[in-house]
Protein backbone atom coordinates (compact mmCIF):
# COMPACT_ATOMS: atom_id res chain seq x y z
CA UNK A 1 0.00 0.00 0.00
CA UNK A 2 1.65 3.23 -1.27
CA UNK A 3 0.27 7.22 -0.56
CA UNK A 4 0.94 10.11 -2.39
CA UNK A 5 1.18 12.92 0.46
CA UNK A 6 0.68 16.49 -0.27
CA UNK A 7 0.67 17.26 3.68
CA UNK A 8 2.35 15.46 6.36
CA UNK A 9 1.87 11.59 5.97
CA UNK A 10 0.26 11.42 9.55
CA UNK A 11 -2.41 13.99 9.04
CA UNK A 12 -3.48 12.17 5.70
CA UNK A 13 -3.83 8.87 7.19
CA UNK A 14 -5.51 10.13 9.95
CA UNK A 15 -8.21 11.74 7.85
CA UNK A 16 -8.66 8.45 5.72
CA UNK A 17 -9.12 6.51 8.44
CA UNK A 18 -11.46 8.71 10.31
CA UNK A 19 -13.21 8.86 7.13
CA UNK A 20 -13.34 5.17 6.71
CA UNK A 21 -13.72 3.86 9.88
CA UNK A 22 -17.58 4.91 9.11
CA UNK A 23 -17.80 2.46 6.15
CA UNK A 24 -18.48 -1.07 5.16
CA UNK A 25 -16.30 -1.09 1.93
CA UNK A 26 -13.62 -3.84 1.79
CA UNK A 27 -11.03 -1.37 0.40
CA UNK A 28 -12.23 0.90 3.78
CA UNK A 29 -10.97 -1.95 5.75
CA UNK A 30 -7.29 -2.11 4.43
CA UNK A 31 -7.08 1.44 4.90
CA UNK A 32 -7.89 0.83 8.45
CA UNK A 33 -5.84 -2.13 8.70
CA UNK A 34 -2.85 0.41 7.70
CA UNK A 35 -3.65 2.96 9.62
CA UNK A 36 -4.09 1.17 13.09
CA UNK A 37 -0.67 -0.53 12.42
CA UNK A 38 0.76 3.54 11.34
CA UNK A 39 -0.81 3.94 15.37
CA UNK A 40 -2.80 6.81 14.16
CA UNK A 41 -5.60 8.05 16.32
CA UNK A 42 -8.55 8.53 14.75
CA UNK A 43 -10.69 11.69 14.93
CA UNK A 44 -14.89 12.34 15.00
CA UNK A 45 -16.47 12.84 11.67
CA UNK A 46 -19.73 13.93 11.90
CA UNK A 47 -22.26 14.26 9.00
CA UNK A 48 -20.48 11.06 7.60
CA UNK A 49 -22.50 9.51 4.47
CA UNK A 50 -21.32 7.15 1.99
CA UNK A 51 -21.64 8.34 -1.88
CA UNK A 52 -22.92 5.80 -4.18
CA UNK A 53 -20.08 4.41 -6.33
CA UNK A 54 -18.13 7.29 -5.65
CA UNK A 55 -16.87 7.60 -1.74
CA UNK A 56 -17.16 8.94 1.19
CA UNK A 57 -17.58 12.48 2.93
CA UNK A 58 -17.55 13.91 6.28
CA UNK A 59 -17.43 16.93 8.40
CA UNK A 60 -13.69 16.81 10.77
CA UNK A 61 -13.15 19.27 13.44
CA UNK A 62 -15.70 21.88 11.28
CA UNK A 63 -14.24 21.43 7.82
CA UNK A 64 -15.48 18.64 5.06
CA UNK A 65 -13.56 15.94 3.83
CA UNK A 66 -13.90 13.67 0.90
CA UNK A 67 -12.51 10.22 0.24
CA UNK A 68 -12.76 8.20 -2.65
CA UNK A 69 -12.25 7.82 -6.64
CA UNK A 70 -11.30 10.75 -9.26
CA UNK A 71 -15.25 11.23 -10.09
CA UNK A 72 -15.88 12.16 -6.70
CA UNK A 73 -12.87 14.79 -6.46
CA UNK A 74 -14.09 16.00 -10.22
CA UNK A 75 -17.34 16.31 -8.84
CA UNK A 76 -16.86 18.43 -6.16
CA UNK A 77 -14.13 20.61 -7.95
CA UNK A 78 -11.36 19.15 -6.19
CA UNK A 79 -7.90 19.26 -8.90
CA UNK A 80 -6.00 16.46 -8.80
CA UNK A 81 -3.31 17.74 -11.52
CA UNK A 82 -0.38 17.59 -9.04
CA UNK A 83 -0.37 13.90 -8.18
CA UNK A 84 -1.99 12.90 -11.71
CA UNK A 85 1.54 11.54 -12.53
CA UNK A 86 2.26 9.62 -9.74
CA UNK A 87 -1.14 7.73 -9.34
CA UNK A 88 -1.46 6.89 -13.43
CA UNK A 89 1.80 4.99 -12.02
CA UNK A 90 -0.63 3.19 -9.52
CA UNK A 91 -3.05 2.91 -11.69
CA UNK A 92 -0.84 1.40 -14.98
CA UNK A 93 0.31 -1.45 -12.11
CA UNK A 94 -3.20 -2.73 -11.43
CA UNK A 95 -3.46 -0.78 -8.07
CA UNK A 96 -7.00 0.69 -6.65
CA UNK A 97 -6.00 4.80 -6.03
CA UNK A 98 -8.36 6.15 -3.67
CA UNK A 99 -8.40 10.40 -3.29
CA UNK A 100 -8.79 12.09 -0.26
CA UNK A 101 -9.48 16.18 -0.45
CA UNK A 102 -10.60 18.83 2.02
CA UNK A 103 -13.84 21.05 0.94
CA UNK A 104 -10.54 23.27 -1.14
CA UNK A 105 -7.61 21.17 -2.16
CA UNK A 106 -6.20 17.85 -2.93
CA UNK A 107 -4.60 16.50 0.09
CA UNK A 108 -3.10 13.16 -1.42
CA UNK A 109 -3.69 9.48 -2.60
CA UNK A 110 -3.39 6.21 -1.52
CA UNK A 111 -3.01 3.65 -3.40
CA UNK A 112 -4.45 -0.38 -2.91
CA UNK A 113 -3.49 -3.65 -4.57
CA UNK A 114 -6.07 -6.29 -4.73
CA UNK A 115 -4.51 -9.76 -3.88
CA UNK A 116 -5.74 -12.46 -6.49
CA UNK A 117 -6.47 -16.23 -4.74
CA UNK A 118 -4.69 -19.16 -6.42
CA UNK A 119 -8.80 -20.85 -5.73
CA UNK A 120 -10.21 -17.66 -7.95
CA UNK A 121 -7.34 -18.63 -10.95
CA UNK A 122 -8.92 -21.88 -10.82
CA UNK A 123 -12.31 -21.35 -10.51
CA UNK A 124 -12.79 -19.01 -13.23
CA UNK A 125 -10.52 -22.04 -15.59
CA UNK A 126 -13.48 -24.44 -14.27
CA UNK A 127 -16.16 -22.15 -15.46
CA UNK A 128 -14.79 -21.31 -18.88
CA UNK A 129 -13.90 -25.87 -18.71
CA UNK A 130 -17.80 -25.67 -18.42
CA UNK A 131 -18.54 -23.24 -21.39
CA UNK A 132 -19.79 -20.22 -19.14
CA UNK A 133 -19.31 -17.12 -20.12
CA UNK A 134 -17.32 -15.18 -17.01
CA UNK A 135 -17.76 -11.46 -17.01
CA UNK A 136 -15.89 -9.15 -14.76
CA UNK A 137 -18.47 -6.14 -13.90
CA UNK A 138 -16.92 -3.61 -11.75
CA UNK A 139 -16.91 0.15 -10.57
CA UNK A 140 -12.87 0.29 -10.41
CA UNK A 141 -10.97 2.39 -12.46
CA UNK A 142 -10.94 0.24 -16.36
CA UNK A 143 -6.84 0.01 -16.46
CA UNK A 144 -7.04 -1.46 -13.15
CA UNK A 145 -10.28 -3.68 -14.29
CA UNK A 146 -8.47 -4.68 -17.07
CA UNK A 147 -5.10 -5.65 -15.71
CA UNK A 148 -7.10 -8.07 -13.16
CA UNK A 149 -8.99 -9.32 -16.18
CA UNK A 150 -5.88 -10.71 -17.97
CA UNK A 151 -4.58 -11.72 -15.04
CA UNK A 152 -7.30 -14.00 -14.08
CA UNK A 153 -7.81 -14.89 -18.04
CA UNK A 154 -11.41 -12.93 -18.14
CA UNK A 155 -12.19 -12.05 -21.25
CA UNK A 156 -14.93 -9.20 -21.04
CA UNK A 157 -14.00 -6.94 -18.51
CA UNK A 158 -16.96 -3.87 -17.85
CA UNK A 159 -15.22 -1.02 -15.56
CA UNK A 160 -16.20 1.99 -13.96
CA UNK A 161 -20.03 0.82 -13.58
CA UNK A 162 -22.15 2.58 -11.20
CA UNK A 163 -24.36 0.64 -8.97
CA UNK A 164 -27.20 1.20 -10.25
CA UNK A 165 -26.03 0.60 -13.76
CA UNK A 166 -24.53 -3.28 -12.31
CA UNK A 167 -28.43 -3.96 -12.47
CA UNK A 168 -28.95 -2.47 -16.07
CA UNK A 169 -25.78 -4.58 -17.38
CA UNK A 170 -27.20 -7.79 -16.04
CA UNK A 171 -30.33 -6.79 -17.68
CA UNK A 172 -28.76 -6.34 -21.00
CA UNK A 173 -27.73 -9.49 -21.04
CA UNK A 174 -30.70 -11.28 -19.83
CA UNK A 175 -32.53 -9.51 -22.83
CA UNK A 176 -30.18 -11.63 -25.33
CA UNK A 177 -31.75 -14.77 -23.88
CA UNK A 178 -29.19 -15.10 -21.74
CA UNK A 179 -29.43 -16.69 -17.61
CA UNK A 180 -27.49 -14.70 -15.81
CA UNK A 181 -25.57 -15.78 -12.49
CA UNK A 182 -24.04 -12.45 -10.52
CA UNK A 183 -21.46 -13.22 -7.99
CA UNK A 184 -21.05 -9.76 -5.22
CA UNK A 185 -20.70 -9.08 -1.91
CA UNK A 186 -21.15 -5.31 -1.30
CA UNK A 187 -23.91 -3.06 -0.66
CA UNK A 188 -23.52 -1.88 -4.32
CA UNK A 189 -23.73 -5.46 -5.84
CA UNK A 190 -27.74 -6.06 -3.76
CA UNK A 191 -29.72 -4.61 -6.86
CA UNK A 192 -27.77 -7.18 -9.30
CA UNK A 193 -28.12 -9.91 -7.35
CA UNK A 194 -31.77 -9.34 -7.06
CA UNK A 195 -31.97 -8.87 -11.20
CA UNK A 196 -29.68 -11.59 -11.64
CA UNK A 197 -31.44 -15.54 -12.93
CA UNK A 198 -29.37 -16.64 -10.03
CA UNK A 199 -27.94 -14.69 -7.22
CA UNK A 200 -24.64 -15.50 -5.05
CA UNK A 201 -23.56 -13.72 -2.21
CA UNK A 202 -20.19 -14.09 -0.59
CA UNK A 203 -20.85 -15.14 2.70
CA UNK A 204 -18.44 -12.83 4.47
CA UNK A 205 -20.40 -10.00 2.26
CA UNK A 206 -23.03 -6.86 4.02
CA UNK A 207 -26.74 -8.01 5.26
CA UNK A 208 -28.36 -6.53 2.27
CA UNK A 209 -26.22 -7.63 0.09
CA UNK A 210 -26.76 -11.69 1.34
CA UNK A 211 -30.47 -11.23 1.73
CA UNK A 212 -30.29 -10.28 -1.75
CA UNK A 213 -29.04 -13.17 -2.99
CA UNK A 214 -30.55 -16.69 -3.94
CA UNK A 215 -27.83 -18.50 -2.85
CA UNK A 216 -24.82 -17.30 -0.13
CA UNK A 217 -21.75 -19.09 -0.27
CA UNK A 218 -20.38 -20.40 3.23
CA UNK A 219 -16.76 -20.06 1.92
CA UNK A 220 -15.20 -16.73 0.59
CA UNK A 221 -13.96 -18.67 -2.42
CA UNK A 222 -14.91 -18.21 -5.88
CA UNK A 223 -14.60 -22.28 -6.22
CA UNK A 224 -17.94 -22.69 -4.17
CA UNK A 225 -19.82 -21.26 -7.23
CA UNK A 226 -18.59 -23.58 -9.50
CA UNK A 227 -19.57 -26.37 -6.50
CA UNK A 228 -23.07 -25.12 -6.48
CA UNK A 229 -23.33 -25.49 -10.47
CA UNK A 230 -22.41 -28.65 -10.50
CA UNK A 231 -24.53 -29.49 -7.37
CA UNK A 232 -27.27 -27.75 -8.86
CA UNK A 233 -26.45 -30.30 -12.12
CA UNK A 234 -26.44 -33.45 -9.92
CA UNK A 235 -30.19 -32.24 -7.76
CA UNK A 236 -31.74 -31.78 -11.61
CA UNK A 237 -30.32 -35.28 -12.74
CA UNK A 238 -31.60 -36.92 -9.89
CA UNK A 239 -35.11 -35.42 -10.04
CA UNK A 240 -35.26 -36.15 -13.59
CA UNK A 241 -34.11 -39.97 -12.69
CA UNK A 242 -36.94 -40.14 -10.05
CA UNK A 243 -39.86 -38.87 -12.39
CA UNK A 244 -38.61 -41.16 -15.09
CA UNK A 245 -39.12 -44.24 -13.04
CA UNK A 246 -41.93 -43.25 -11.47
CA UNK A 247 -43.58 -42.76 -14.24
CA UNK A 248 -42.56 -45.83 -15.72
CA UNK A 249 -43.55 -47.84 -12.47
CA UNK A 250 -46.94 -46.30 -12.55
CA UNK A 251 -47.52 -46.86 -16.36
CA UNK A 252 -46.52 -50.43 -15.54
CA UNK A 253 -48.42 -51.02 -11.58
CA UNK A 254 -51.43 -48.66 -12.48
CA UNK A 255 -53.15 -50.79 -15.28
CA UNK A 256 -52.55 -54.21 -13.16
CA UNK A 257 -53.93 -53.14 -10.33
CA UNK A 258 -56.89 -52.01 -12.44
CA UNK A 259 -57.44 -55.28 -13.47
CA UNK A 260 -56.56 -54.83 -17.56
CA UNK A 261 -54.97 -59.23 -17.35
CA UNK A 262 -57.99 -59.94 -15.62
CA UNK A 263 -59.96 -61.10 -18.14
CA UNK A 264 -57.63 -62.43 -20.63
CA UNK A 265 -55.16 -64.05 -18.21
CA UNK A 266 -57.18 -64.28 -15.05
CA UNK A 267 -54.23 -62.25 -13.21
CA UNK A 268 -55.44 -59.66 -10.50
CA UNK A 269 -53.26 -57.92 -8.28
CA UNK A 270 -54.15 -58.22 -4.61
CA UNK A 271 -54.72 -54.67 -2.90
CA UNK A 272 -52.23 -55.43 0.05
CA UNK A 273 -49.77 -56.22 -2.55
CA UNK A 274 -50.07 -52.88 -4.49
CA UNK A 275 -50.51 -50.92 -1.29
CA UNK A 276 -46.51 -52.63 -0.95
CA UNK A 277 -45.61 -51.76 -4.09
CA UNK A 278 -46.69 -48.49 -3.82
CA UNK A 279 -45.31 -47.59 -0.49
CA UNK A 280 -41.72 -49.19 -2.17
CA UNK A 281 -41.90 -46.99 -5.03
CA UNK A 282 -41.65 -44.24 -2.97
CA UNK A 283 -38.77 -45.93 -0.80
CA UNK A 284 -36.77 -45.75 -4.11
CA UNK A 285 -37.20 -42.29 -4.60
CA UNK A 286 -36.04 -41.29 -1.55
CA UNK A 287 -33.21 -43.50 -1.55
CA UNK A 288 -32.07 -42.06 -4.82
CA UNK A 289 -32.45 -38.90 -3.71
CA UNK A 290 -29.90 -39.66 -0.58
CA UNK A 291 -27.47 -40.33 -3.31
CA UNK A 292 -26.74 -36.38 -3.18
CA UNK A 293 -25.33 -36.52 0.32
CA UNK A 294 -22.30 -38.26 -1.40
CA UNK A 295 -21.72 -35.71 -4.02
CA UNK A 296 -18.13 -34.60 -4.09
CA UNK A 297 -17.32 -30.95 -5.93
CA UNK A 298 -15.35 -32.29 -9.17
CA UNK A 299 -13.56 -28.49 -9.50
CA UNK A 300 -12.45 -28.10 -5.59
CA UNK A 301 -11.34 -31.93 -5.37
CA UNK A 302 -9.33 -31.38 -8.22
CA UNK A 303 -8.07 -28.20 -6.71
CA UNK A 304 -7.46 -29.78 -3.36
CA UNK A 305 -5.74 -32.95 -5.26
CA UNK A 306 -3.19 -30.25 -7.04
CA UNK A 307 -2.28 -28.38 -3.84
CA UNK A 308 -1.44 -31.41 -1.64
CA UNK A 309 1.04 -33.02 -4.72
CA UNK A 310 2.56 -29.33 -4.25
CA UNK A 311 5.99 -29.63 -2.59
CA UNK A 312 5.74 -27.46 0.82
CA UNK A 313 8.63 -26.25 2.47
CA UNK A 314 8.65 -25.08 6.15
CA UNK A 315 11.05 -22.66 7.61
CA UNK A 316 11.04 -21.63 11.55
CA UNK A 317 12.19 -18.03 11.60
CA UNK A 318 14.19 -16.54 14.93
CA UNK A 319 13.05 -12.94 15.23
CA UNK A 320 14.44 -9.82 17.20
CA UNK A 321 11.84 -7.02 18.21
CA UNK A 322 8.51 -8.25 18.31
CA UNK A 323 6.92 -7.04 21.89
CA UNK A 324 2.59 -7.18 21.44
CA UNK A 325 0.31 -7.77 19.53
CA UNK A 326 0.85 -5.06 17.31
CA UNK A 327 4.57 -6.49 16.17
CA UNK A 328 2.75 -10.01 15.83
CA UNK A 329 0.55 -8.23 12.72
CA UNK A 330 2.94 -6.67 11.13
CA UNK A 331 5.56 -9.78 10.87
CA UNK A 332 2.68 -11.66 9.84
CA UNK A 333 1.48 -9.21 7.24
CA UNK A 334 5.11 -8.89 6.08
CA UNK A 335 5.77 -12.50 5.54
CA UNK A 336 2.18 -13.23 4.10
CA UNK A 337 2.84 -10.75 1.20
CA UNK A 338 5.93 -13.08 0.24
CA UNK A 339 5.70 -14.79 -3.33
CA UNK A 340 4.86 -18.29 -2.56
CA UNK A 341 4.11 -18.54 0.90
CA UNK A 342 1.01 -20.38 2.01
CA UNK A 343 1.03 -20.37 5.99
CA UNK A 344 2.28 -17.93 8.45
CA UNK A 345 2.16 -18.42 12.40
CA UNK A 346 3.64 -16.37 14.51
CA UNK A 347 4.60 -17.20 18.08
CA UNK A 348 5.12 -14.20 19.83
CA UNK A 349 6.25 -15.50 23.55
CA UNK A 350 8.88 -17.67 21.52
CA UNK A 351 9.80 -14.84 19.02
CA UNK A 352 9.64 -17.16 16.33
CA UNK A 353 7.78 -17.51 12.94
CA UNK A 354 6.83 -21.06 10.49
CA UNK A 355 6.35 -20.17 7.30
CA UNK A 356 5.32 -22.83 4.62
CA UNK A 357 5.68 -22.03 0.92
CA UNK A 358 5.36 -23.85 -2.41
CA UNK A 359 8.43 -22.00 -3.09
CA UNK A 360 12.26 -21.65 -2.41
CA UNK A 361 12.52 -18.83 -0.57
CA UNK A 362 16.02 -17.28 0.11
CA UNK A 363 17.13 -16.41 3.81
CA UNK A 364 18.08 -13.16 2.11
CA UNK A 365 14.92 -12.19 1.19
CA UNK A 366 13.05 -13.07 4.40
CA UNK A 367 15.73 -10.79 6.11
CA UNK A 368 14.91 -8.09 4.11
CA UNK A 369 11.00 -8.50 4.71
CA UNK A 370 11.68 -8.77 8.36
CA UNK A 371 14.05 -6.02 8.19
CA UNK A 372 11.50 -3.31 6.49
CA UNK A 373 8.62 -4.49 9.09
CA UNK A 374 11.06 -3.24 11.79
CA UNK A 375 12.57 -6.32 13.38
CA UNK A 376 15.78 -8.44 13.26
CA UNK A 377 16.62 -12.17 12.12
CA UNK A 378 18.41 -13.60 15.28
Amino acid sequence: MDSICLIEENKLWQVAGSLEQNSEHPLAEAILEMAKQKEIDFLKVEEFSGISGRGVKGKIEGKIYFGGNIALMKENGIDTKRIEEQTEKFLAQGKTVLYFADEEKIMGAISVADSIKESSLSAIQEMKNRKLEVVMLTGDNHIVAESMGKILGIDKVIAEVLPQDKEKEVQKVQEQGKKVAFVGDGINDSPALVRADVGLAIGSGTDIAIDSADVVLMKNSLQDVVSAIDLSKAVIRNIKMNLFWAFFYNCVGIPIAAGVFYLGWGFKLNPMIGAAAMSLSSVCVVINALRLRKFKPEAKSKYDKIKKEEKVMTKIILIEGMQCNHCKMSVEKALSGMDGVTKVEVDLEGKKATIESTEEISESEIKEVIEEAGFQIK
